[in-house]
């Protein structure tokens, strides 16, 4: 099964468009968690067995593992999932953009390493730094478009023939690159406008949207920007908001992520 069909599944069975986000903070952990042996695996199972009848997808973020010499956690964790919510899709958010033989390993490394099911990419040194990941007919191919951070700006707006660059990459993924069918964007909740933009260009290929929660996007707005025809089309992430949310009286981290989660889950749905 291909990633788009099983992420179309994913939006179905759960009834979510809501990706969670896996970036794992040591500082922010809970002091039951935070001392502890493999305290990375340990806080993300707990988020994942907490959120995982809430969502379409997670989506760990390499930097975070990698910076703490944790990578064996985030195979443990990816291994973890596959077994117990196989139904889930993991995107490894890894923002890689080399070419040849370099971005075949970092295929295998996402791929083969952690048995992911997408992986996100960076266009900027065009198709050879994405062809690579294409070999893998099955996995899903994830480029970077109109991105949620204000700086996007700089290159990302620049006009090209009348038109800006992200509307080109926009383009040229949905109608050249995507020659497995398993192609999808990053496009930021920050920027509502652009978003439905690339919906208008790329018809129903998924948009992964990050920006809602601690970034400041708008949830009504996002969704009616880049929902498709049928409601779906969609992984919008969270993570810090999820991840570190306020814990009230007598609840547990696990809890408060898994209140929140379903918080923005039903926010979402309101408006597909």
């Amino acid at each position: 099964m291909g990633f788009v069909e099983q992420l179309g599944n994913a939006w179905r069975s759960n009834n979510s468009l809501l990706c969670v986000g896996l970036d794992p903070d040591v500082a922010k952990f809970p002091l039951e968690v935070k001392n502890s042996p493999d305290n990375i695996y340990t806080f993300c199972k707990a988020i994942v067995d907490a959120t995982a009848d809430t969502v379409c997808a997670f989506k760990p973020q390499i930097a975070y593992f990698a910076a703490l010499r944790a990578e064996d956690q985030l195979e443990a964790i990816c291994r973890y999932i596959k077994k117990t919510y196989p139904q889930i899709p993991i995107i490894l958010d890894a923002k890689r953009g080399d070419i040849g033989a370099t971005a075949e390993q970092y295929a295998r490394e996402a791929f083969e390493r952690y048995n992911a099911d997408a992986v996100t990419v960076n266009p900027y040194m065009g198709f050879d730094s994405v062809a690579p990941y294409l070999e893998w007919k099955e996995r899903g191919v994830i480029v970077l478009c109109r991105t949620s951070n204000a700086g996007g700006s700089d290159l990302q707006f620049l006009p090209v023939d009348g038109r800006p660059l992200f509307q080109h990459v926009a383009n040229m993924v949905a109608n050249k690159w995507n020659t497995t069918g398993q192609c999808c964007l990053v496009v930021g909740a920050t920027f509502p406008k652009e978003l439905a933009e690339v919906r208008s260009l790329v018809g129903d290929m998924p948009l992964l949207v990050p920006g809602i929660g601690a970034q400041g996007g708008d949830v009504a707005a996002t969704v009616q920007a880049g929902k498709t025809s049928n409601g779906s089309g969609m992984m919008i992430n969270s993570s810090r908001a999820i991840l570190y949310a306020k814990v009230l009286e007598n609840e547990s981290y696990a809890a408060a992520a898994r209140r929140v989660a379903i918080e923005t889950r039903d926010a979402i749905n309101l408006y597909r």
